[in-house]
């Protein structure tokens, strides 16, 4: 059996699950509210404030399905209840970050700023402009676009040049021994 899945979730005060037919879950908190249908292999069972997370035989399919549900229910209940943070840091000679409205502004080493508006229930905060802080109650929306900002200028391996995760570790590569010889 799933070590994960055969974990409990325990709901905190003001936190509250819905489970409505095909397995269609409703999760409210003080944040907000997360929805997602999950597979039918799978069953919930909730004894006061704990949620265990079931599933109906021991075929592969569903063996898998176990502790992938039981995260997901548990991400949805921590995220409307606390909320989820990922932080990214700039790093180059004149790079920077603003935040304008609900529009992130990149001045990254192109010839023009690069503009990303919040999407998707997630909000960016701009801290010292070289910090940008991606916050929502959806940790899979979070990381996608946290991802999608960190893609636009990777980390280059000679100078360090571009956006990281700020506990990302940059394995700097030694440049050629021959540049500038003859």
């Amino acid at each position: 059996m799933s070590r994960i899945g055969r974990k409990e979730i325990i709901l905190q005060k003001g936190v509250s699950v819905e489970f409505g037919s095909d397995n269609h879950v409703v999760v409210t908190g003080p944040l907000g509210k997360l929805e997602r249908t999950f597979e039918p292999e799978i069953s919930f069972k909730q004894e006061g404030e704990a949620i265990h997370v079931i599933r109906e035989n021991d075929v592969e399919r569903s063996k898998a399905l176990h502790g992938l549900s039981r995260t997901l229910l548990n991400n949805m209940v921590e995220g409307v209840e606390k909320g989820f943070k990922k932080s990214l840091i700039i790093n180059g000679v004149g790079y920077k970050a603003n935040k304008s409205g609900n529009k992130l502004v990149l001045n990254i080493g192109f010839s023009h700023p690069v503009e990303i508006f919040d999407e998707n229930g997630v909000t960016t905060s701009v801290k010292d402009n070289t910090e940008i802080i991606v916050s929502g109650i959806d940790k899979e929306a979070v990381g996608q676009f946290t991802a999608k900002i960190r893609d636009i200028k990777r980390v280059e391996p000679y100078h360090a040049y571009g956006i990281r995760y700020i506990d990302e570790v940059v394995i700097r590569k030694e440049g050629s021994k021959t540049a500038g010889k003859k």
